[in-house]
């Protein structure tokens, strides 16, 4: 089963097709896709009713891979979601498109606690507008507001409803539909909310259950647009910045396996989760010591804090309810991505189980990243290495929001996690100038409401192996007394984290907490554990109250670290189905078993990400939000593993030297003025 992918070159960027699977892990590719719908529809399983509503790749049992060697042969499995859509029965199959068979085939419970339902198909997102527009309760309740002429060519925007109990709603497949203007052809929808109007629309049906309509705000009519032609003339101060890299990039790239100074990783794709990295390893010497199994953030929540009827309901999940990898942007070189580019190419599957290309999805290339470290000796002669890191990226649109997911892998040793938050910020109407509680007037009778970005990151850690340590560490302060007799001392604590349940942490910011993930049996040449740590941002985390639906549908959100220990087909901290799930399902049922982490097999689950309190400048297109994590060697390897650099090698550059003050020129930093006072070097900058 070994191919080359089919690899394009064009100017500045080179691109990976997956053809045929070369790795167990890597994503599915389009004949793969195909093979399994071939298989789904030759057993009778897809009818004229029935959609495919999620397929993915299931990774094979790491005892499996383990034993596999390179270029053997090895089965390929996925797991597929339908929905009927003429009775919203939903069932569970597994497939080997390889062997052609359904290896299990099985009703899935929606009509029972906790009720949870499959993502919304594109098919059904489409088709709420017409189902909205048809209803004579919405028309008449538009004609009210003076809005007839904008009726055909509003845009009636489908959300998952969320779960409150409500008996005409549980077990029953629903969305809640917002009404925008379109005032003029090509104009941003999401500038002009239709205030005070909900429809709640029954998928299975195609049928309006009812329509709330209370309140007659007057629709703003003030463009949103963000283009050029709308926000121009472009400004012309700017000057050109170009990222070259004559002898091509650092990386290499074998299939979907990727090797970067000391890394070795493995990037994969799937229609939930996007971008999936597997096989992380540090390489040493002549050993390569793995860090992370696999890594990928298969989960966020975006819970709103108005208490409005029209706007209380809302908490999307946009990987379970959306799915984050099935609206992935195919990326461009010069706009997504800067420099000597290699793109990843992905296939996800449409409604009806078809194989769908997304081209350039995942960018990978290298960035310059300032000083990695400097010192200037008690002679006066400074010596200087430049940073370097190598980036992983994908961008997911989501309705009206956009998210970036950013890995990040250093010369150190380091890997941290960024995720961007940007596109329109969801807006209601109201009376302009007034004051609200719960929401921002980003422009004149636009309102936004504050809101949640709560990202999940889940991390299989491995350092030196699958048996690992939980730990907590902190610092303490030391009250005057004979430990502190002068006041100034300070600690340090290290509390093991034995158990799921004590595994579920906060982070303490003005303590520097962090989480550490040791060795239960390496030790460096100190005699300590090798060890990484999960540094955190500690911003807040769900701030609900425990008593609200939300609470219980996002609970994974309500603590910064949870740890479990590996179990397969633990990957979605809110559970496999959280569209209208009534909650408690994933992180909180599986830590029930209180199952041990010491000297386990590791997961560790990370909440992370911003509170959003809006304000003007979000207006019309929201400036990237950041937000992410750290995972730091610490203890892991026996000194900087950066002393070799080159001290003058494009990206890296010394300041001492004939190479500077002797010839003028370093060849690194040309345009500068040198510390010794020739021209032509930069190189402290």
């Amino acid at each position: 089963m070994s191919h080359t992918p089919d690899v394009t070159h064009t100017h500045g960027k080179r691109v990976s097709t997956p053809i045929t699977a070369q790795h167990p892990l890597d994503p599915l590719n389009e004949e793969e896709i195909t093979a399994a719908r071939t298989v789904l529809d030759e057993a009778g399983l897809l009818t004229e009713h029935v959609r495919v509503a999620m397929l993915l790749p299931l990774d094979p049992s790491k005892s499996d891979l383990a034993a596999w060697t390179p270029g053997a042969p090895f089965e390929r499995r996925v797991v597929v979601t339908l929905l009927d859509r003429s009775s919203a029965k939903h069932s569970g199959a597994e497939v080997s498109p390889t062997p052609h068979r359904v290896d299990t085939h099985r009703v899935l419970p929606t009509g029972e606690a906790p009720y949870g339902q499959a993502a919304i198909l594109m098919e059904e997102f489409y088709e709420v507008g017409e189902i909205v527009k048809a209803s004579p309760e919405w028309r008449a309740a538009m004609e009210r507001r003076g809005l007839s002429e904008y009726i055909d060519g509003c845009f009636c925007s489908p959300l998952a409803p969320g779960y409150f109990g409500k008996e005409d709603e549980v077990g029953r497949r629903l969305v809640r539909s917002f009404t925008y203007l379109i005032p003029n052809e090509g104009d941003s929808p999401w500038a002009h909310p239709v205030e005070g109007l909900i429809v709640r629309v029954d998928l299975t049906g195609r049928t309006v259950i009812d329509v709330y309509d209370e309140g007659d705000i007057e629709t703003p009519l003030a463009h949103g647009n963000y283009s050029i032609a709308a926000q121009g003339p472009e400004r012309e101060s700017l000057k050109p910045i170009d990222i070259t890299m004559p002898e091509g990039p650092s990386f290499s790239v074998d299939g979907n396996n990727v090797e970067w100074e000391n890394w070795k990783l493995h990037v994969g794709f799937n229609s939930r989760e996007g971008l999936v990295l597997s096989n992380i390893s540090w390489r040493d010497g002549d050993e390569d010591r793995p860090v992370l199994t696999r890594a990928s953030v298969p989960e966020m929540v975006v819970p709103y804090g108005d208490i409005d009827e029209t706007r209380y309901w809302i908490s999307y999940f946009d990987a379970g309810e959306y799915l984050l990898g099935r609206n992935a942007n195919p990326l461009s070189l010069g706009c997504d991505c800067l420099g000597v580019i290699h793109y990843f190419d992905g296939f996800v599957n449409d409604d009806h189980g078809n194989a769908v290309k997304l081209p350039q999805v995942i960018c990978m290339h290298e960035e310059d990243y300032g000083i990695q470290w400097k010192h200037t000796d008690l002679d006066g002669n400074p010596d200087t290495r430049r940073s370097r890191r190598l980036v992983i990226s994908y961008f997911a649109t989501v309705g009206n929001y956009d998210y970036g997911f950013f890995w990040y892998f250093y010369l150190d040793g380091a890997i941290q996690f960024e995720a961007k938050a940007t596109g329109v910020v969801f807006a209601g109407s109201g009376v302009p100038g007034s004051d609200s509680p719960y929401n921002t007037e980003v422009a004149p009778g636009v309102f936004t409401p504050v809101h949640q970005h709560i990202f999940s990151a889940r991390l299989d850690v491995a350092i030196d192996g699958e048996d690992n340590t939980l730990n907590e560490i902190e610092a303490v302060q030391i009250p005057m007394g004979p430990e502190n007799p002068r006041g100034n001392a300070f600690t340090w604590s290290h509390t093991q984290l034995k158990t799921e349940q004590e595994a579920q942490r906060m982070a303490n910011g003005p303590m520097s907490r962090v989480w550490e993930v040791a060795s239960a049996h390496r030790t460096n040449h100190v005699g300590k554990p090798t060890a990484f740590w999960l540094i955190p941002e500690g911003k807040s985390v769900l701030l609900a109250q425990p008593e609200s639906s939300v609470y219980a549908r996002a609970n994974f959100a309500t603590k910064h670290l949870w740890g479990t220990q590996f179990a397969e087909r633990e990957l979605y901290p809110a559970g496999q189905y959280p569209n209208q799930s009534a909650g408690w399902e994933g992180l909180p049922t599986w830590t029930k078993a209180d199952r041990s982490l010491d000297g386990e097999d590791i997961v560790l689950w990370h909440s992370f990400g911003p509170t959003h309190f809006p304000r003007t400048e979000d207006w019309p297109v929201m400036p990237v939000d950041y937000s992410g994590f750290w995972f730091k060697p610490h203890g892991f390897l026996d000194q900087n593993p950066t002393m070799n650099l080159p001290e003058n090698a494009g990206a890296s550059c010394a300041s001492s030297g004939s190479a500077c003050c002797t010839s003028g020129s370093c060849g690194c930093c040309s345009g500068e003025s040198c510390s010794c006072g020739n021209t032509g070097c930069g190189c402290g900058k």
